[in-house]
């Protein structure tokens, strides 16, 4: 009767979370090329040049702020920006007015990873807090936790903030930060999350990528959907670490994973190149798509791999993945794929047809490359 209980309580979450999140959410985060050095002016050029780009029309819409933007706590606990953010309201209302939506980051802990000020004991006020800002969302980042918290008691911990931000009545996305402990993706939806790290923090590397995007996501699909992701970190497209090939594999790998796509570059001044990576129409079609059936991999030979992943109208999207140093002629077979007959391919990055054809198909793919193919139903 427990567990009967417990599922009918994980079910009942994941659908109010579906409200909220029904597709990975999209955006941008200050991270990963920013690090300490943001702030209230390149916030606000960052989302201006969202919306110049195309970015957001692209489905690229949460501006976040990562760790920080904290500064004290006034006599009643509440608290407040530092220097860098003298105003975060009018921030929030100058996204907001771009037609974008703003978040923000803490740590249940007494510091953030940074050492700024946490949400320790302050949960219920700091969720009032960000509603009263128009925050609309949260990424929870576990850090100084350890120091006041076991490990065993992550969930109890998480769902504090859960019900904080539930009770302000805002819709606010609900970020877990905590690197994969705990089997998160098995009580994510529970304690109110949208989206849970499965791993640890992403570098900007081929081999950083590849190994969370490859190795450390198999099994998880079944924990995948709308509302309720498995997130392997932010991208780093465009941040100088890959070559554009690995880069449209990395964005490739995402969207079959049905991953959070949050940018962490500097898009005022991204390159054509990393445009054309970031906004593929195509690609973003398979990330976002409305079944929200994480993908996974079929074969493995090698350091050659095929994955699949089920869209909403019948067809299949197909990763031809090349980790190896050399090009590799690649083959999809329709047995593997649980296709038969003859079928339509599409190549997304070349964005053309590649014809009818039955039983296989077959394309030459870069070392550490990526043919990505849509197949008609």
């Amino acid at each position: 009767m427990k567990r009967i209980l417990a599922l009918a309580m994980f079910a009942c979450a994941a659908l109010a979370a579906a409200d909220l999140a029904s597709t990975p959410p999209m955006g941008w985060n200050s991270w990963n090329r920013f690090h300490r050095d943001i702030d209230d002016a390149t916030v606000r050029a960052v989302a201006k040049a969202m919306v110049t780009s195309g970015m957001k029309d692209a489905g690229y819409i949460y501006v976040n702020i990562d760790d920080t933007w904290e500064g004290t706590r006034d006599a009643q606990g509440n608290i407040r920006t530092n220097e860098k953010f003298p105003d975060m309201k009018a921030l929030a209302d100058y996204v907001h007015s771009l037609g974008l939506k703003i978040g923000i980051y803490s740590s249940p802990g007494p510091r953030t990873c940074a050492g700024y000020e946490g949400s320790y004991k302050h949960e219920v006020q700091d969720a009032n807090m960000y509603a009263a800002w128009g925050i609309d969302y949260l990424k929870y980042d576990w850090c100084s936790a350890s120091r006041v918290y076991q490990q065993a008691d992550m969930q109890d911990v998480y769902t504090k903030m859960g019900n904080a931000l539930k009770a302000t009545g805002r819709p606010i996305v609900y970020s877990l930060c905590q690197y994969g402990l705990n089997y998160v993706w098995k009580w994510g939806p529970s304690v109110g999350g949208n989206l849970w790290r499965t791993t640890g923090d992403i570098q900007d590397s081929w081999r950083s990528m590849s190994e969370i995007g490859f190795d450390k996501q198999a099994g998880l699909e079944k924990y995948s959907g709308p509302g309720h992701w498995n997130d392997p970190d932010m991208l780093e497209i465009g941040n100088g670490g890959m070559t554009d090939v690995e880069y449209r594999t990395h964005m490739s790998l995402w969207s079959m994973l049905a991953a959070p796509l949050l940018a962490g570059n500097d898009i005022s001044t991204m390159t054509e190149q990393t445009k054309e990576i970031l906004m593929n129409r195509e690609v973003i079609a398979i990330d976002q798509d409305t079944l929200g059936k994480q993908g996974y991999r079929v074969t493995k030979d090698g350091q050659l791999e095929v994955w699949k992943r089920e869209l909403s109208n019948g067809d299949i999207a197909v990763g031809l993945f090349n980790r190896g140093p050399e090009p590799a002629r690649m083959t999809a077979e329709w047995s593997v794929l649980g296709l038969s007959g003859e079928h339509e391919v599409r190549d997304l990055w070349a964005h053309a047809s590649r014809g009818k054809h039955s039983d296989s198909y077959s394309a030459e793919v870069d070392a550490h490359g990526v043919v990505l193919l849509r197949i008609a139903k």
